[in-house]
């Protein structure tokens, strides 16, 4: 099977088990892109995961101006149409916040975690086509989840029951995406998502894997407002190394960025 059917037919098998769920406050609004935003990532899917990889990238769950808009992973929108070229028809969850609307590849604001990392993935191999060559990005968990006020709620603030509700799902998706494009060097788009890729290993025992971790491109987050891209830089240099693969030459500003 081409590795892009087995992925996109793990999406599908993903993104039903999400619909059979139900969160509890403090969420009051939940998003499922792999529905609403199918055709953008089923384009994504079918572009980029043809062909096995040597690097698994995990992020946690959706941005409400990446993935929420475009169904593409870190999903700002310059990068999914300019860098990447695709374009696809976007739809709207059942409900929406009135702060959080989905407006497709028409929404006007950023995603700066998706900014970031794909525009350090632009700099580090220049076009789309040899960045994917080797690697994909993928999430953890495909739903988003807004409180009453519009503010995001990440998988880590969930009650545990209710996160213990997509964990099943979720680890099983994880597995047959490694299976799928059988990546030699697993990496955690911050500690969250390591913590998923080391638990998806134990399905796997007979396989060997470099795992690893870069600091998480939120602007939430101190640490990467004032070292990125300079900390994920050594991290991904170091976990290369350990994996025996070659780091692609960095020229700051040298790529068209996304």
């Amino acid at each position: 099977m081409n590795p892009a059917d087995e992925v996109l037919a793990a999406a599908e098998e993903l993104s039903d088990a999400m619909e059979q769920l139900s969160f509890a406050p403090p969420v009051a609004f939940t998003y499922n892109p792999l529905v609403y935003a199918r055709a953008g990532h089923e384009a994504y899917i079918r572009r980029f995961a043809a062909t096995t990889k040597k690097v698994l990238f995990l992020g946690m769950n959706p941005g409400p101006f990446g993935m929420a808009q475009t169904g593409v992973p870190f999903g700002e929108i310059p990068a999914v149409t300019l860098w990447m070229g695709i374009t696809a028809p976007i739809g709207q969850p059942p409900a929406m916040h009135p702060k959080r609307p989905v407006q497709g590849f028409s929404c006007p604001r950023s995603e700066v975690s998706g900014r970031r990392l794909w525009s350090l993935f632009a700099e580090l191999y220049g076009t789309a086509e040899n960045f994917f060559s080797q690697a994909y990005v993928a999430n953890y968990c495909p739903l988003i989840w807004m409180s009453e006020s519009g503010a995001n709620i990440p998988p880590t603030q969930l009650p545990r029951a209710q996160a213990e509700q997509i964990d099943f799902a979720c680890q099983r998706h994880l597995v047959r995406l490694i299976r799928a494009l059988r990546p030699v060097c697993l990496i955690g788009v911050g500690a969250y998502a390591m913590e998923q890729l080391r638990k998806a290993t134990n399905a796997t025992p007979d396989e060997s894997y470099t795992l690893g971790a870069i600091l998480h491109p939120s602007p939430a987050s101190p640490l990467s407002n004032k070292c990125w891209p300079e900390k994920p830089l050594q991290q991904l240099r170091d976990i290369y190394a350990a994996a025996n693969i070659q780091f692609p030459p960095y020229s700051p500003g040298a790529a068209r960025r996304p």
